[in-house]
């Protein structure tokens, strides 16, 4: 390829990392917030929260992302630029898969844990910040890693709006080159290697997560062993015999 086709492809990666992150703040916030009222004591929250959930979940992205970009505009008589449609439509989708990874790490956290909280006269919002989120937080790390992962691919959606993304740009090179698969190849490693480079951060922040919380990565089956034979008695012998 050209340099002129080349620094096409650079500038649509850089569009998709833009969109990437902007997105992911997005459906990080909404998924915390979601996702800790659906635990929430009252029954009104909970609804609002779980239609919500059900709602953005039980729909496409792509008709999503239409819906924002060419429905709004004439509704309510304003224009998203496309980076911004896109965030709103992926940030609120890929929200509320993330809102169910905060409400399952949530309800994972041993119940003494909150009825310790209630005993020491803490308040919702402090056994919340001081007593569940450090220790769901790690757990949610492997999940929201996976989620990282699809929402790079959700991007090349954006394309549909015209927006200049790597999905975007490569076809354009291969329009010019009439060369599709040399073409989607570089595309594809491409893709690959921003997804082994998130992966590889997701996994530094959860060893440094568990770390904080005197956890190590894979020592929650160590511990679920531990108390099975503190309770039960089983592994004891093996343990005898080592």
């Amino acid at each position: 390829m050209t340099t002129g086709l080349w620094e096409l492809v650079l500038h649509g990666v850089w569009t998709t990392i833009q969109l990437l992150v902007y997105s992911a703040l997005l459906a990080t916030v909404v998924s915390f917030a979601v996702g800790m009222a659906r635990t929430h004591r009252l029954w009104i929250v909970r609804f609002v929260a779980g239609f919500y959930t059900e709602v953005f979940r039980g729909t496409s992205a792509l008709v999503m992302i239409f819906w924002v970009f060419f429905v709004l505009p004439p509704a309510f008589g304003w224009q998203l630029v496309p980076m911004w449609a896109g965030t709103l439509a992926l940030g609120l989708t890929y929200g509320a898969y993330g809102s169910e990874i905060v409400r399952g790490a949530l309800n994972a956290v041993d119940p003494a844990q909150r009825e310790g909280g209630i005993a020491l006269s803490f308040t919702p919002w402090q056994r919340m910040r001081l007593i569940l989120l450090p220790q769901a937080v790690p757990e949610m790390i492997p999940p929201f890693s996976n989620l990282l992962v699809e929402l790079l691919k959700g991007t090349s959606l954006v394309s549909i709006m015209g927006m200049g993304d790597l999905a975007f740009s490569g076809n354009l090179v291969r329009l010019a080159l009439q060369q599709s698969a040399e073409i989607y190849t570089y595309i594809l490693l491409i893709y690959f290697v921003i997804a082994f480079l998130l992966t590889r951060v997701m996994r530094g922040l959860e060893r440094r997560l568990k770390r904080g919380v005197g956890k190590a990565p894979g020592a929650a089956s160590g511990t679920r062993t531990v108390k099975k034979t503190r309770t039960t008695g089983v592994g004891v012998a093996e343990g005898g015999a080592a």
